[in-house]
């Protein structure tokens, strides 16, 4: 009898034990395995916000900070995304002038494009990241890699004109098993309602509004003529015919293409993205510059103009100048292509490009101008 009650006290002994040890391994391991979800953007334009527990929480944020023309300015969605965009092929200009780290980002917005009009949708960008941010300035890099990715997005594509990159968040939940450390990257709305630009609060509107644009291409598309030239003249005509210079800076839309090409009112900005939009439609090669320009009364201000490509050289192109509201009245016809398929020897005496889209930025490339003007 004392034997068995030996034994059985024997057992109660080593339950105890064990349980013990299976207390402490649980805490232990919940030491070692955290993973913090929760950030609160701060108020800047577009920042980077941390999910984590293991990195210095004084790290200050990277902001982008503001365009220098455009302010370019719907329920979270939990599915988790393609993460893997290796298999993408994009050959745009400014995304050909940034490092890799850049195009993952690029190509994750231009994969999530259509899921993107929502305001709310997650962009997930996996752990492709974490080799950079195991370094000791990773996350700096990082908010230069994806500030360099958002404005060589945006620029490639006027047709993204209802996305607020000011209002977009760049997430990183951090975690650590023992000695090993991955992050995981995504893009969201942050504490914003939406990353949309202010005219817009849903899909259904921003795909009304792109119907209305894609009208207007299909009629320039229904017209196209036989030669580069004549395109790129009818696109010329047609915008500075449709669109009246908004002076007064206060009216919506008027950096865009929608407000260009179906209000009927833009700024330079407006002209110069919705010229590359048509360009891009008819398949000749354009982009959009931007820098300073000294009009006729020697006033330099912010401005936005284009470089086309036809027979095998890049010239210029500034439709708002060329357009006779911008400068007041009518205007003759010389006048009217004084900025048309210009050389660099003409255009630079009056525009300074400049290839910094924002201060701290990365300074892109323009294609080189040949010197004369196109004959």
């Amino acid at each position: 009898m004392k034997s068995k009650l030996a034994t059985i006290i024997i057992l109660i002994v080593m339950f105890l034990i064990i349980g013990v040890f299976g207390i402490f391994g649980f805490i232990l391991w919940e030491e070692c395995i955290k993973i913090e979800t929760s950030a609160e953007p701060q108020d800047i334009k577009t920042v980077i916000s941390e999910n984590k527990n293991t990195i210095d929480k004084d790290i200050k944020t990277p902001q982008i900070l503001d365009d220098p023309f455009d302010k370019i300015q719907g329920v979270k969605s939990e599915e988790t995304e393609e993460t893997d965009y290796s298999n993408i092929t994009i050959n745009k200009y400014f995304y050909n002038q940034l490092e890799e780290y850049s195009k993952i980002i690029y190509k994750a917005f231009e994969t999530n494009k259509e899921n993107m009009k929502t305001g709310i949708h997650k962009v997930e960008l996996g752990t492709a990241f974490t080799e950079l941010l195991n370094e000791e300035n990773g996350q700096d890099q990082l908010g230069k890699y994806y500030q360099s990715a958002i404005e060589a997005y945006t620029y490639d594509n006027p047709d993204v004109f209802y996305l607020s990159p000011n209002k977009m968040y760049l997430n990183i939940e951090t975690t650590t098993k023992g000695k090993k450390t991955t992050y995981n990257v995504y893009i969201n709305n942050g504490n914003q309602p939406n990353y949309l630009i202010d005219e817009f609060t849903s899909r259904e509107q921003i795909d009304k509004a792109i119907n209305k644009i894609e009208k207007v291409k299909n009629y320039i598309l229904e017209n196209r003529k036989t030669t580069t030239y004549d395109n790129i003249k009818m696109v010329h005509d047609y915008l500075i015919e449709n669109i009246e210079y908004e002076t007064t800076i206060s009216k919506e839309n008027i950096y865009n293409i929608y407000g260009a090409m179906i209000n009927g009112e833009a700024v330079c900005e407006g002209y110069a993205r919705s010229f590359k939009y048509l360009m891009d439609s008819l398949g000749i090669p354009c982009t959009l510059v931007i820098g300073k320009g000294t009009n006729s009364e020697g006033k330099t201000e912010n401005h936005a103009w284009n470089y086309v490509y036809i027979d095998n050289s890049w010239y210029a192109m500034d439709c708002t100048w060329d357009d006779p509201v911008s400068r007041n009245g009518e205007v003759s016809r010389s006048a009217k292509y004084k900025y048309f398929l210009k050389g660099s020897s003409d255009m630079l005496i009056d525009h300074a490009p400049s290839g910094q889209f924002t201060e701290g930025g990365k300074i892109f490339t323009y294609p080189q101008l040949n010197t004369e003007n196109y004959e």
